[in-house]
């Protein structure tokens, strides 16, 4: 059975729905931050550059309104562990996350907060072409024999690894965000 929210700390795991392997982040937020927060934070911690639209969702009560996203706190709305949230950024590409809550943790230090756990790969280059683009990239870039292969990695400023994933260097980045 499923643990009833109290105010305090959320293990989310988003994961970047369509790609294998997967991509994918595990992480620590409050649960008194807002949804405009929990943007900005999933925005850093997927290396997203927030210049598209986005949505939230819940497979049990719809799309959060987006004038909502300043004023709902995660502790409002997300009631258990277990729930699963949706995030949509970049409704031309469509890139979809799943949010699943893992846990929720008693405060540790207010200051460590965001924190990314652990993670997978590299997020996708933005305006890449959704997953189908992003599939057509890692084929072309790996082919240096591909006639776009130079343009290609050009236009992704010298190279790009799918693999890389550098927690430190994240963490680095999530510390100055400011709750």
């Amino acid at each position: 059975m499923a643990r009833q929210l109290s105010i305090g700390i959320l293990q989310l795991k988003i994961t970047l729905d369509g790609i294998e392997p997967p991509i994918w982040r595990r992480i620590l937020v409050p649960s008194w931050i807002s949804f405009a927060k929990l943007h900005k934070i999933i925005q850093r911690t997927m290396g997203w550059k927030d210049c598209h639209q986005h949505s939230f969702a819940s497979d049990g009560r719809g799309e959060l309104k987006p004038s909502a996203e300043k004023t709902v706190l995660l502790g409002h709305l997300i009631k258990k562990e277990g729930e699963v949230w949706r995030y949509q950024y970049d409704f031309g590409d469509g890139w979809d996350h799943t949010i699943t809550v893992e846990k929720t943790l008693e405060p540790d230090d207010p200051k460590k907060y965001p924190v990314c756990l652990e993670g997978a790969r590299a997020c996708p280059p933005e305006d890449c072409g959704g997953v189908p683009g992003y599939e057509e990239t890692l084929e072309i870039i790996a082919d240096p024999k591909h006639p776009d292969h130079a343009d290609r990695i050009e236009w992704l400023g010298g190279g790009f690894d799918p693999e890389k994933f550098d927690l430190a260097a994240l963490n680095r980045r999530l510390k100055r965000f400011r709750l």
